[in-house]
């Protein structure tokens, strides 16, 4: 499987009593489809994978696989402390007939290299499909360095690309000197540039939940056209955004947030996420304004 293209780590939208809204779940996929993204990732981070039971992880990967049928690419997320869970999620993505999977390093447990490649390959061999690895050290505190890409590369042709959240641009240049088996992906929003420059052909960026005709002007540039000078400019419209999911704190939230502007039903976070205020809300819709706007004149030749 080759990763190319906008990969949307799709939101969780929640009923009024908290439990997952499964047509509202629907509505979101239908239009991220109908926006032409690439591929869609259930079990990720922006979908809250860490609020859910095992079972309505289980339920909510099989859902998604009815409604994509083979349209899109489906990556299910394996994440978990345990790698025993972790196993668990990866023999449920192939019994629903996912596409590929998505392995991090376990939060919290604080493996070594060497213990993050054991855990990484024990997923792998459960799930036998391709997978994408996913290094957020800033979530996990585990970092995916040079030892545990020799480890897993040898032993397994399963691991196809990685979602690279490092933020390092010297983790990023080892990747692409060094290990070219290994397809990048754009996991650092405000790198995106960077990584299209070092031969990234995909990203999975949270931001194509309500943004994606913008994201996919974005990789189209870079990507498909080779045009960095209208990538840059694409990238700069961009910025205001990713500063903001940053430096608000509330990365999650101003998501959900932004994909109610887009006219989608989120119904809220779990704890112990809380939403956005008014003047973070006001403050995020002036920026998807300009945003569009931008981006639209710069994809229009002005």
């Amino acid at each position: 499987m080759k990763f190319e293209g906008i990969y949307t780590p799709a939101i969780t939208p929640l009923s009024s009593d908290g439990t997952i809204d499964k047509q509202a779940f629907a509505e979101v996929i239908e239009y991220l489809i109908a926006s032409k993204v690439h591929g869609i990732i259930i079990g990720g981070s922006t979908g809250e994978y860490y609020s859910h039971t095992p079972q309505e992880r289980f339920d909510l990967a099989s859902h998604a696989r009815e409604i994509i049928g083979s349209r899109l690419p489906l990556i299910v997320g394996t994440g978990a402390i345990r790698t025993e869970d972790s196993v668990e999620y990866a023999k449920a993505a192939k019994s629903i007939g996912a596409d590929a999977i998505l392995v991090s390093s376990p939060p919290y447990a604080l493996p070594t290299e060497e213990e993050n490649a054991i855990h990484a390959l024990a997923v792998d061999q459960a799930a036998g499909l391709p997978a994408m690895l996913y290094n957020y050290p800033g979530r996990t505190n585990a970092l995916m360095g040079r030892k545990f890409f020799e480890t897993v590369v040898s032993k397994s042709r399963n691991f196809v690309a990685i979602k690279e959240s490092s933020g390092s641009t010297g983790q990023l240049h080892m990747l692409a000197r060094h290990f070219p088996s290994i397809n990048l992906s754009c996991g650092w929003d405000d790198q995106a540039l960077e990584f299209f420059a070092w031969g990234a052909r995909s990203w999975v960026c949270a931001g194509s939940n309500f943004l994606p005709e913008e994201h996919i002007a974005l990789y189209e540039a870079c990507v498909v056209q080779k045009d960095f000078d209208k990538g840059r400019r694409i990238m700069s419209a961009m910025m205001p955004l990713m500063d903001f999911l940053e430096d608000a704190g509330k990365f999650v939230q101003s998501i959900k947030q932004g994909c109610e502007f887009a006219g989608l039903r989120t119904g809220g976070l779990r704890a112990p996420l809380q939403p956005l205020d008014d003047e973070q809300k006001q403050t995020l819709q002036r920026i998807v304004s300009a945003l569009k706007d931008e981006v639209k004149a710069v994809t229009a030749g002005n």
